[in-house]
C-alpha cells in the first residue's frame, strides 16, 4: 500500500486529504493545549511551548506521509530525485517555521509573522506542481495493474464457460459455410456421355 507507484489523480487526492487532515490536527492541538482564546491572549514565549511542540510533532508526521506519496509519484514518472528531496526538505523546514511562528507571533502585529514563510510555501507549491504534472513512464500503469490483479492465474469457471460458448458460436458459421450444396441439375433426361448416335 505504501510502496506502489501512484498516478496524478491519486497523488492530487492524497495531497488534498493530507492537507485537510493536517489542518484539522493543528486545530485540535491548539484546542487541546491552550485553546484559541488562550492563544490570542497569551504572550509569545514559554506559555505556548506545549502547543508549539504538539503542532511540530504532528506536522513532521504529515511531512513524512507527504514524502512517501511524493516519492511514489516521482518513481511512477521517473522524476529527478533532487526535486523530491527538495520538496521533502523544504516541507520539513516549513513545519519547523510554522511551529515557531505559533510560538512567537503577536496577533494584531503583522510584522511578527516571518516574511520567508510565505516564500517558502510558494517554493513548496511549485515543487509539488512539478511532481504532480510529471508524465508517467510508459507501461508503469500496466505494471501496477498486473501487480494488483493476477492475470497469470487460471480463469474462473464462468469466464471459461463464456469463452467456450463464444468459440462454439464462431466455429458453427465456419462449419456451415464449409458445407456447400451441390449445383442444381438441368431438367429433362441427361445427355449421353459418348459421341455419335445411339448404338453406333
Amino acid at each position: 500500500m505504501f510502496a506502489s507507484n501512484i498516478g496524478r489523480m491519486r497523488f492530487f487526492l492524497y495531497s488534498l486529504g493530507l492537507a485537510f487532515a493536517e489542518g484539522v490536527v493543528i486545530i485540535v492541538c491548539i484546542i487541546g493545549t491552550i485553546g484559541f482564546e488562550g492563544l490570542l491572549n497569551s504572550t509569545p514565549g514559554p506559555s505556548r511551548q506545549g502547543m508549539a511542540g504538539a503542532v511540530l510533532v504532528f506536522s513532521l508526521i504529515f511531512v513524512a506521509l507527504r514524502a512517501n506519496i511524493a516519492w511514489r509519484r516521482s518513481r511512477d514518472a521517473n522524476g529527478k530525485r533532487w526535486i523530491v528531496w527538495g520538496y521533502i526538505v523544504l516541507s520539513g523546514f516549513y513545519a519547523l517555521l510554522q511551529a515557531g511562528t505559533l510560538l512567537v507571533i503577536k496577533f494584531g502585529d503583522p510584522e511578527s509573522v516571518p516574511g520567508g514563510l510565505n516564500l517558502l510555501g510558494l517554493s513548496i507549491f511549485g515543487l509539488w506542481c512539478t511532481i504532480l504534472w510529471a508524465k508517467p513512464v510508459a507501461g508503469s500503469n500496466v505494471d501496477d495493474l498486473i501487480s494488483t490483479f493476477d492475470f497469470d492465474g487460471p480463469l474462473p469457471a464462468p469466464a471459461r464457460a463464456g469463452r467456450a460458448a463464444k468459440s462454439d458460436v464462431v466455429v458453427a458459421p465456419r462449419a456451415a459455410a464449409a458445407r456447400v450444396p451441390p449445383a442444381p441439375q438441368p431438367f429433362g433426361r441427361p445427355r449421353p456421355a459418348g459421341f455419335g448416335k445411339r448404338g453406333v
